[in-house]
């Protein structure tokens, strides 16, 4: 299904909003709200401070986690109006670890267009100010809040090269910092924290380092983790199962890309052998 964003039907719109400075939110971003109909919101308070700061005056509608599921017939039957709806989480990029993916499922799933502006969100500025490897990156945002499955999850993302960038909060960040340290060893980190406030800070170092410091940071977190630096020796992997190992969190030329990297290789012997022996 092909989408043409702007052929004047009705459209949900998903807004980014800032992280924490007011300043950090796009001319576009203000426009399309002023646009709207209606705006679906994590939470009307939240959003009511935003828009009146800007002296916009909207139909706020609450839109989240608990109540998404919900929200898509809602949001269908004002398309079914004519009428534009736009969607913002509390901070940030909506679906971008917040709300708004059901809805944009069902939305695009109806045939509506969804339009996703470009803004403010955590990880980037993060990331561009770790001093560590910026790309590849992977971006996880929040393991799981259960230890024996936050274990896991950090098992499952070990050997990867990449630039690991998750979220945490301030009552999980001490003992997720032990766990990937245990699962992980002693690798590099920055973890930037109230990003874009006025006390935002970052630090940097080891994650041995970096543990005694944690108890006294306050906020909300952003973590940048070094990859696996350790040379992994691929002579016996075959190369369709080399390439499928990455299959899950990346497109497959992507992947073939990435495996070319490891190998040492030129990408299109990589690309021939995978598609000649798949």
């Amino acid at each position: 299904m092909i989408q043409k964003s702007y052929d004047d039907s009705p459209s949900l719109y998903l807004i980014p909003t800032p992280i924490g400075n007011l300043d950090d939110i796009t001319v576009r971003s203000l426009d399309v709200l002023k646009m709207v109909d209606e705006v679906l919101c994590e939470d009307t308070r939240d959003t009511g401070m935003l828009l009146n700061h800007y002296q916009i005056k909207k139909k706020l509608v609450s839109c989240h986690e608990f109540n998404e599921e919900k929200m898509v017939d809602y949001v269908l039957s004002k398309l079914k109006e004519g009428l534009n709806i736009g969607l913002v989480t509390d901070q940030g990029t909506p679906i971008i670890s917040d709300p708004g993916y059901i809805v944009s499922r069902g939305v695009i799933a109806a045939g509506y267009p969804v339009i996703s502006l470009p803004g403010a969100t955590a990880f980037v500025p993060a990331l561009t100010s770790s001093g560590l490897e910026p790309s590849p990156f992977l971006f996880y945002g929040f393991l799981n809040s259960k230890n024996s499955k936050q274990i896991q999850e950090l098992n499952a993302l070990k050997e990867y090269p990449f630039t690991l960038i998750f979220y945490e909060a301030v009552h999980r960040l001490k003992n997720t910092l032990e766990n990937m340290l245990s699962v992980f060893g002693n690798r590099r980190i920055s973890i930037g924290r109230e990003l874009s406030k006025i006390h935002e800070e970052y630090t940097r170092g080891t994650i041995e380092e970096i543990l005694p410091l944690v108890e006294s940071m306050k906020g909300e977190f952003v973590l940048v983790v070094e990859g696996n630096s350790q040379k992994i020796d691929f002579s016996n992997l075959d190369v369709v199962e080399h390439v499928k190992m990455y299959l899950d969190d990346m497109s497959e030329m992507d992947a073939i890309k990435t495996v070319a990297k490891e190998r040492g290789v030129a990408k299109s012997i990589i690309y021939q052998e995978y598609h000649n022996r798949k």
